[in-house]
């Protein structure tokens, strides 16, 4: 069962701090870092307040809030980061906007936050080069947001615009809100729309987001991120829509995912990727659209840890998702940035892969729908075919994308070491024509296919069983035009039906 604690809402104190009153100016030239951070302090000082950014363009570098303190921009209102690195402060990471240890705090408004990301990366880039720094990566290039180890934090109804690394990083927070904001950033290379690290009871609803990484990411370092609903979401990334990882050193539990809508994406929709030890458990995502998106669901249990144990994924619910996964012409990725484009695949099936000894255990995919474009009625010479099914790479310390693999077997699902996989009124369709399996499960055991429908058969088998024990097909008619419907291969015994 996965419980949810409520994120607490920022109570607004009476007092009123206008940043104008404490000398900041609107011209969008003048530094007005110590300005902000007056008013800060006067509000903490006096027991908290709300502090108003009116209508104009406030340029600032790095500030502190405090507890008690709430940050509103006012409608028309531009909170504009510095395009010079050396203006930024840090926690463990550089921020905008920084809070450490604090509680009760938010930053609400219709106001907009503009990192300015593209300078801003650029200005970092140049001081590596003059050896200032010691890289440009992301411990270097700034977030617009960053909050460490505080409770009690809303986020609420702003913009937040082009920053030079993340948008915005919550680590070890607990009781967290952020609704209702805007985010628009392709500015600078790893610009994830939002990151949650190791927090607890949080909340992420109603947002809109447009990014140049991964939309909305959940990651595990020095804690477990648990107790999190992300519901009501319009996502669209050059990378991933909705992600579970890379970071997964502790894990995650109890995670809720729900009506999210999903466009021109061109990774995966819905990654699950634990690849750092730690445990993946307790998972439910539902009510999904997916439109124009190279890849539907990705799950992998890999071990980048080496020297660390294999974590454990199990008790995944994926359930209602429609997604369309056409074979866009290269041409049409404008959106993709041009450092980027090279590596993109524009179509890539849905796979669940564990590792050798390590299966993902116990996952139900339950009214799915997909469709897929299709690559054509012959295979090319770099495509694995069913006679190399031992060739497809394990890839176990590799970084988990669901390109990794290459080319599969399999046009709609692939599935290697999966243990318990359970599939519940799935459609599987192709749009164009595609030579592969639909389905291919290798070393896999306990397989329940219960009324799944697949409405395209190629020249391969519909579907391959290669060393499966135990499984049960039932209700699942072959495609019109099938030839082989299941063929097993290998170890394979126990089948039930279809």
């Amino acid at each position: 069962m996965i419980c949810l604690i409520p994120a607490a809402s920022v109570a607004h104190a009476e007092g009123n701090f206008n940043i104008v009153s404490y000398g900041a100016k609107n011209d969008g030239v003048t530094l007005n870092t110590d300005a902000l951070q007056r008013a800060v302090d006067a509000a903490a000082a006096s027991g908290g307040g709300t502090i108003t950014v009116p209508p104009g363009r406030f340029l600032t570098g790095s500030f502190a809030l405090k507890s008690h303190v709430t940050l509103h921009l006012e409608k028309g209102a531009v909170l504009l980061g510095s395009t010079d690195r050396r203006h930024y402060r840090k926690i463990n990471f550089h921020g905008l906007i920084l809070a450490h240890k604090q509680h009760h705090i938010g930053i609400t408004g219709e106001g907009v936050i503009d990192g300015q990301g593209a300078a801003l990366a650029q200005h970092t880039m140049q001081l590596h080069k003059e050896g200032k720094l010691p890289s440009a990566n992301e411990e270097e290039r700034p977030t617009i947001i960053h909050f460490r180890l505080c409770e009690h934090v809303t986020v609420r109804g702003i913009t937040l615009r082009e920053s030079a690394c993340w948008v915005q990083l919550y680590r070890e927070c607990t009781h967290l809100l952020i609704e209702n904001i805007k985010v628009r950033t392709c500015a600078a290379i790893t610009n994830d729309g939002i990151d949650i690290d190791s927090c607890a009871h949080v909340i992420i609803r109603g947002c809109d987001v447009d990014s140049e990484d991964d939309g909305i990411c959940l990651k595990s370092g020095p804690r477990p991120c648990e107790n999190v609903l992300v519901e009501h979401c319009r996502i669209r990334s050059s990378c991933n829509a909705f992600k579970l990882g890379t970071a997964s050193v502790k894990g995650f539990r109890n995670i809720i995912a729900r009506h999210l809508d999903i466009h021109d994406t061109y990774f995966s929709g819905i990654a699950l990727e634990l690849v750092d030890g730690g445990v993946m458990e307790n998972i439910s995502i539902s009510h999904v659209r997916m439109k124009t998106t190279n890849n539907p669901i990705f799950l992998r249990l890999g071990h980048r840890n080496a020297s660390g144990a294999v974590g454990t994924m199990r008790q995944i619910t994926i359930s209602d998702v429609s997604a369309e996964i056409p074979n866009r012409r290269k041409s049409e990725m404008n959106k993709f940035p041009p450092y980027w484009r090279h590596l993109c695949t524009t179509l890539i099936t849905a796979s669940i892969t564990g590792l050798p000894g390590h299966p993902v255990r116990g996952v139900t995919l339950r009214n799915i729908d997909l469709t897929y474009g299709g690559i054509g009625d012959e295979p090319k010479e770099d495509h694995h075919l069913l006679d190399k099914l031992s060739q497809i790479p394990e890839c176990a310390a590799q970084y988990p994308e669901s390109k990794m693999f290459g080319v599969l077997p399999a046009w709609g699902l692939y599935l290697r070491h999966v243990d318990g996989l359970v599939m519940e009124n799935v459609t599987l369709r192709v749009s164009g024509r595609d030579y592969r399996a639909c389905l291919v499960a290798d070393d896999a055991k306990n397989l329940t296919l219960d009324h799944c429908h697949i409405h395209s058969a190629g020249r391969e088998p519909v579907m391959v069983f290669h060393n499966v024990k135990t499984a049960t097909l039932r209700h699942c008619k072959p495609p019109t035009g099938t030839k082989r419907f299941l063929e097993t291969r290998g170890d394979t015994k126990e089948i039930n039906g279809p």
